[in-house]
């Protein structure tokens, strides 16, 4: 039987239609809200949070940790290097000097403030002012016969930038033997040596120079001359 077909048609069958994606938002819901943008009075709040823990720290939290590190490491010099007699009896500190005129102890620095270190120093004389020169005559007269035929260092004729250093060179310190062994009742020669056990050398040689507390020798020289 014959019969004729008609063309076959290749081409790919028609994709269906899309469907309309289903919309994520419910009817009748409100569109998402921006965050709400600061006022200034969250500002005001957070400056004075920031304040708070500012001074909370810097004035008890710095403080406190400062002074429990140095109680550990260094009591001694964190509760003011503070000087003892015999009976515990705080003295003073071995970072100030005091007035010690009597003549079986020591003699510190001069100091125009009488070693108070509450009172301000006023400006030293020039180099050229005369009134230098009457004022080391001064300190120079303080001394006595005991000191006819020495030098006299310029620590002991002179101020220190302080006014209240505890500290002399063992020069200074030594040419005051023959007056404190006169008075104190003890020989030159154990009063030489006493002093020079007292003195103490910087830390690395050359960087410094050797000098003597003179408020703790005299605490130290006291029981030895019965005061």
């Amino acid at each position: 039987m014959s019969g004729t077909t008609g063309p076959v048609s290749t081409s790919a069958p028609a994709a269906p239609a899309a469907s309309p994606r289903p919309s994520i938002e419910r009817a009748g819901a409100p569109p998402p809200s921006s965050p709400p943008a600061h006022g200034v009075g969250g500002h005001v709040r957070a400056t004075g949070v920031f304040l708070v823990l500012l001074l909370l720290v810097s004035a008890f939290g710095y403080p406190l940790l400062v002074t429990g590190i140095a109680q550990v490491i260094e009591p001694y010099s964190a509760n003011g290097s503070l000087l003892k007699d015999a009976n515990g009896t705080v003295i003073g500190s071995s970072l100030i000097a005091q007035n010690t005129s009597a003549p079986y102890l020591f003699w510190e620095r001069p100091s125009p403030t009488d070693w108070n270190t509450t009172d301000g120093m006023d400006t030293p004389y020039g180099p050229t002012d005369p009134a230098l020169v009457n004022e080391t005559l001064a300190y120079m007269a303080q001394y006595g016969n005991y000191t006819v035929n020495a030098t006299l260092p310029l620590w002991l004729v002179s101020q220190s930038g302080s006014s209240i250093d505890p500290d002399l060179t063992p020069e200074a310190v030594l040419v005051q033997v023959p007056r404190v062994a006169h008075f104190g009742n003890v020989t030159e020669a154990w009063l030489t040596g006493f002093v020079n056990d007292h003195i103490t050398n910087p830390p690395i040689p050359y960087l410094g120079v050797p000098y003597v507390d003179v408020l703790q020798l005299d605490i130290d020289l006291l029981p030895h001359i019965g005061r």
